[in-house]
């Protein structure tokens, strides 16, 4: 009987000592977490959403938008070396919401929106070396709002948007000349709310929503051949081993660093928290810290802009509620 008690302690020690093995093995396998946000300075203007951005240089400057019952022409220059707003020079056009602006050979681009009343097609270059507006040669498409754009070789590119219907095309805007051309439509559906970015000379059109059903498509836009590609779909890929379908919405906000695009925020039934990183060379999406998401509310119609290796979102709308909170990201940092 003795020798059967003795058996079974060291059984119950063995059993022990294999648990907590285990239990050491899996903390080892923890997965490091990249994807740091920080608070930064508050937007100096007063909170709103809808509101336009652009950067030249190590600068950004933010202006326009509503706060639900005003439309501003305001714009401000944010410094993120000294994390410091300087008010500018006020816009020159009608105020207004949901328009678009780029930045293209060392000058930014504001035009289209939505004064309340019309849809807008004029456009207006800015000098931040003489703090001056110049009005431009108008959109060579429809007035619209809602519409999105990117930059690609000093050039700057429109597309999509509302002009009573929903649109898909696509137009060039070169500085040199002021003259729009327009480009080939991408193989999609129309859409409202779209998001755009610019990588490795390629731009990329994606998300929104068409009739209230929220896309899946990505495409990328090369200007030396004038051809759309279509990559992988927003969607659970069983066959290809992804799961995108948590990314489709629209409003969204985004910006590049380095070789990666980024988009972040917007609204899919219910306003979002969510951070989602690209790879072109992969064609692959990763979601930014799932842990912790973006640090600051959900919320959608924010501005989105990249300076150095850091992104910076802010501004927005959550519920009815506008809001001047700014946020940076540091992608490669690595979560406490």
């Amino acid at each position: 009987m003795q020798t059967k008690r003795y058996s079974s302690l060291l059984w119950l020690v063995v059993v022990g000592l294999l648990s907590l093995t285990s239990c050491s093995d899996d903390s080892d396998d923890t997965a490091t977490i990249y994807g740091v946000w920080t608070s930064r300075s508050q937007f100096e203007g007063l909170a709103r959403s809808s509101a336009v951005s652009f950067t030249i240089g190590d600068r950004a400057y933010v202006g326009l938008g509503t706060d639900g019952t005003v439309r501003f022409k305001d714009f401000w220059e944010y410094n993120p070396n000294t994390n410091t707003w300087i008010q500018k020079a006020d816009f020159p056009g009608a105020a207004r919401y949901m328009a678009v602006g780029f930045s293209a050979n060392g000058k930014g681009y504001v035009g289209t929106g939505y004064d309340g009343v019309n849809r807008l097609g004029d456009f207006y270059e800015y000098d931040p070396t003489t703090d001056k507006w110049t009005q431009k040669a108008d959109f060579g498409g429809s007035a619209r709002y809602g519409a999105t754009a990117l930059s690609i070789n000093d050039k700057g590119y429109v597309g999509t948007g509302y002009d009573g219907n929903y649109k898909k095309d696509f137009w060039q805007y070169d500085p040199a000349t002021d003259t729009w051309t327009q480009k080939p439509s991408f193989g999609g559906n129309k859409r409202l709310g779209a998001t755009s970015f610019a990588l490795n000379n390629q731009g990329y059109l994606l998300l929104g929503s068409d009739n209230g059903v929220y896309q899946t498509d990505v495409w990328s836009y090369d200007p030396a051949s004038e051809v759309w590609t279509e990559h992988n779909k927003l969607v659970l890929n069983t066959d290809l081993d992804y799961d995108y379908s948590a990314i489709p919405r629209d409003n969204a906000t985004s910006f590049v660093i380095g070789d990666r695009g980024f988009i972040a925020l917007g609204n899919s039934s219910g306003v979002r928290a969510d951070c989602w990183e690209y790879s072109p060379s992969a064609d692959a999406w990763a979601q930014k810290n799932p842990l912790s998401n973006f640090s600051g509310a959900a919320r959608s119609q924010a501005v989105g802009f990249a300076i150095g290796n850091y992104g910076y979102i802010g501004t927005g709308l959550t519920g009815s509620l506008r809001l001047d909170d700014f946020w940076q990201l540091a992608p490669d940092e690595e979560e406490n």
